[in-house]
């Protein structure tokens, strides 16, 4: 052809090739993660056949970056992190020093220099956001107790990363082998890093006194063109425009100016929306990150350094996963709890990769760090899978044959039980309560209000103490265990209201309540309304779906205002 048309070829093949391997990943039941990473294998240089541009695949793979993390902002919420804050945050940071701590150690035994080894520690410290959020989706454990805690974990390691993106430029020249803080230079040294830390705080403030503002604007105003394609484009050219400008005018990392635009644009009424149009974008340019990424890696690893790839795995997947599960049980979470954390940080992803490739462009990390860091996330990625499959079993294993791993899940929790101070007269014909989401909450507030006694009973350890501050009757503890409605005190509750629209755990909670006390009346809140009908033909219960609710409310509202003169009604045309 006439024209240079490496774009274009990289692009098609780059897609081809990850939608064939992704699909053979998922017959392999492995993530497509897996087969991305693969495709980027055969297409990259290090492979015979097709080579694909490199230097075109790297600023693709920015934009993919752009658009991860923007999707990461979008979706980051401060009340669902400080909800967990007590466990995420401290246990989230120790984790990262425990797993920087194994990995630059065992690096440095390696004969690497610190500044390598620090580089590599942090790669391995740090799991995907992307395969752990479609774990949890695979298995509906997202809005449990135990997904928000692996959440809200992962939001705290992914903010450290985006500060060590910031930092590592200006520490990389004092961590070169051979030059010291002491040195002549280290004044200027500290001074470039006082100014990193200047422009960092200038983006960041920039951002929440202008952006808070201007970014919901500008998106309600194009929303209100009518227009999907307009609606789209702002949202892209917003995720895409300010990564740039904040990388050029204030010298921080595309990530971090994405990740700030999507938490901007977060606050925003359009912000489901604007993740919605703006998915398939971030997937497609995704697959061509996690290719980018690919095509870097050196299969030769494999046989040139076999026993540092097992150790480099065994960080990963052990390592990692024992600090995780101790520190949740030094926190006093149940076993499952501990057990479900641990499993969802053994793997590392896409923050590895950036990290990785920017240590290799400051010359700290060797080419063959960045290669066991891509055959660590390969094989972590292609294991956590089954290790997720393997949780219940393995939990259900521990308990029958272990006394400690059963005094373990039934922790001596002093928010499992209801203190000595309630009332008794408040335990008897009072309303039990699942759950304190949205709809428990509301709940709750009307309860109140007609001074009917209730008790709560929530998975989430942090609800149950805020309850217990604002002298509401609460408990904590696993809802699949008869135990935490026996604290409850169901035995002697009029009613067990449900809002946790979890048909398996419902059908648990029904049938635990009828063996305790059959004759409490039992209201469920269903996820839609073929649950409802399910739940009522096959458990007799009285059942309410949102939805539902929700319109009938409307209607009882627009009756009154019609009746109120608030709203004027309609009458039939007669003029033909």
């Amino acid at each position: 052809m006439p024209h240079d048309v490496s774009l274009i070829s990289t692009i098609a093949t780059g897609f081809g090739l990850a939608l064939v391997m992704g699909l053979i990943a998922t017959r392999l039941r492995m993530p497509p993660l897996v087969g991305y990473l693969m495709a980027g294998v055969v297409i990259g240089p290090t492979t015979p056949g097709f080579v694909a541009d490199v230097h075109l695949a790297s600023q693709l793979a920015e934009i993919g970056v752009m658009l991860l993390m923007f999707g990461v902002g979008l979706h980051f919420s401060v009340a669902d992190l400080l909800a967990v804050r007590r466990i995420a945050i401290p246990g989230a940071i120790v984790q990262i020093l425990v797993a920087v701590a194994m990995g630059a150690f065992t690096a440095h035994a390696w004969g690497w220099p610190w500044g390598g080894a620090l580089v590599f520690g942090l790669c391995l410290s740090v799991a995907s956001t992307v395969v752990l959020l479609r774990a949890l989706e695979a298995r509906g454990l997202i809005d449990s107790v135990n997904g928000r805690i692996a959440v809200g974990w992962l939001v705290v390691e992914d903010l450290v990363m985006v500060l060590v993106l910031v930092l590592l430029p200006a520490f990389a020249a004092m961590m070169q082998p051979g030059t010291a803080a002491t040195s002549p230079q280290a004044p200027a040294l500290w001074l470039t890093i006082a100014l990193t830390l200047a422009k960092v705080m200038g983006f960041v403030a920039t951002m929440l006194l202008v952006g808070r503002k201007v970014f919901p604007k500008v998106l309600w105003w194009v929303a209100s063109s009518g227009s999907r394609e307009l609606f789209t484009l702002c949202v892209v050219a917003t995720a895409v425009g300010v990564a740039f400008g904040a990388a050029k005018l204030f010298d921080v990392s595309f990530a971090l100016g994405a990740f700030f635009a999507g938490m901007m644009m977060q606050a925003s009424q359009f912000s489901h929306r604007a993740a919605d149009e703006s998915l398939p974008l971030r997937d497609a340019f995704a697959v061509l990150f996690f290719v980018s990424v690919g095509m870097l890696f050196d299969p030769s690893v494999l046989w040139h350094a076999p026993g540092k790839l097992l150790l480099t795995v065994t960080i990963i997947l052990v390592g990692k996963t024992l600090a995780a599960v101790a520190l949740v049980l030094l926190f006093r979470y149940p076993l499952n709890t501990a057990l479900t954390v641990g499993a969802s940080l053994a793997q590392i992803g896409e923050f590895s990769f950036i990290l990785a490739g920017l240590g290799v462009s400051l010359g700290l990390l060797h080419k063959e760090g960045q290669d066991l860091i891509l055959a660590g996330a390969l094989v972590s990625i292609a294991v956590n899978s089954a290790l997720f499959g393997s949780l219940e079993p393995a939990l259900n294993w521990i308990r029958e044959r272990s006394e400690l791993a059963r005094r373990l899940e039934a922790r001596d929790d002093p928010l499992a039980q209801l203190p000595t101070t309630v009332d008794p007269a408040r335990l008897t014909g009072q309303v039990v309560l699942v759950g304190y989401g949205s709809i428990g909450k509301q709940i709750a507030e009307r309860l109140q209000a007609e001074h009917v006694h209730f008790v709560v009973a929530e998975e989430n350890r942090d609800t149950v103490d805020k309850l217990r501050q604002t002298h509401v009757a609460a408990v904590t503890g696993d809802l699949r265990d008869p135990a935490t409605l026996i604290q409850a005190h169901i035995a002697r509750a009029a009613a067990l209201v449900i809002t946790i629209p979890d048909s398996l755990l419902i059908r648990q909670l029904v049938d635990m309540t009828r063996e305790l006390n059959a004759s409490a009346s039992i209201l469920v809140h269903a996820a839609s309304d073929e649950e409802a009908g399910l739940l009522r033909r096959d458990l007799g219960v009285e059942t309410f779906v949102q939805e539902q609710a929700l319109a009938q409310g409307m209607s009882q509202r627009v009756l009154v205002a019609l009746d109120s003169g608030a709203l004027p009604a309609s009458h039939p045309d007669h003029s033909h």
